[in-house]
């Protein structure tokens, strides 16, 4: 078959043609099948640079994402401590669970499940005290731990401004519970001095062991110097009055001072003392 036959599908009821080409429709043909490659090769081109410019756009964009990001974690994360707190630490005391974070910390004047029923600390949520005071709990944590591998120390209180023994004072006036609190016009509670505790025993579990009374529970009950009287009335438990015993035995061998009043209250030092020489916290 010549080459000059050249067979061309025609769509038109799909039959095959063959239609003779002269050296001039060939020479025609030939151009435009070149010109065709051309455009086709030029359209593969620009493609590819289309594609390359947005690749390359992409990477600073996905760059500009992860800084945002990084920026906003930043913006967004809680201070360990409040204004207050700070002001605690600038008043010299210290946070005791960075002295010794085996002791737990319930503050319960930051909660509304104390004896006034609301929250006297909105913005006190660590247990800070002098140092000197802060030593002698990890001396007692130490001795507990010497006894008793499975139990820790739970503290309720420590530090407290003037301002909340302020508003403790005028919930309690009037009210059989007025011997429990200090009042601020007459003199200082140790608390305000950053040197006094509210303490209990807790387990493994962080479960605090039975003490006979609840904190804060101002009766009878929560007294230290008719013990077992209590027992004998059945107002507290033998085991009740075992827990006590050990709390106060770690914490007297400690340097501790009990309170007859409070099972769970000890002083650093004689309230003369800290008179003398500790200063109020008043912020």
């Amino acid at each position: 078959m010549s080459i000059k036959n050249i067979f061309l599908k025609q769509p038109r009821r799909g039959k095959t043609h063959a239609v003779q080409l002269t050296p001039h429709k060939r020479s025609a043909v030939w151009g435009l099948s070149c010109r065709c490659s051309a455009v086709w090769s030029l359209s593969i081109l620009l493609v590819l640079i289309v594609a390359s410019c947005q690749s390359k756009s992409k990477a600073p964009e996905a760059l500009l994402v992860e800084a945002d990001t990084s920026v906003e974690s930043v913006e967004t994360e809680t201070p360990k401590y409040t204004e207050m707190e700070l002001q605690l630490l600038d008043f010299g005391l210290q946070d005791i669970a960075e002295v010794d974070s085996t002791i737990g910390v319930f503050m319960v004047y930051a909660t509304p499940d104390n004896f006034l029923g609301h929250v006297l600390y909105p913005d006190i949520h660590h247990a800070f005290a002098i140092p000197a005071m802060a030593q002698k709990l990890v001396k007692a944590q130490q001795r507990l731990k010497s006894l008793r591998p499975d139990l820790s120390l739970l503290i309720y209180d420590a530090a407290r401004p003037v301002s909340v023994q302020r508003e403790m004072w005028e919930s309690v006036k009037g009210t059989p519970n007025i011997s429990f609190v200090a009042n601020p016009a007459k003199g200082r509670g140790m608390h305000n001095y950053g040197a006094a505790v509210d303490i209990t025993i807790m387990d493994s579990t962080g479960t605090p062991l039975p003490m006979g009374s609840a904190h804060d529970y101002f009766g009878p009950e929560a007294r230290i110097d008719h013990e077992p009287e209590l027992v004998a009335k059945g107002l507290i438990t033998s085991e009740e009055l075992e827990n006590r015993k050990l709390l106060r035995r770690v914490m007297t061998e400690s340097g501790f001072i009990t309170c007859v009043s409070e099972w769970w209250h000890f002083n650093h030092i004689p309230s003369i003392r800290a008179k003398s020489e500790l200063k109020i916290i008043d912020l």
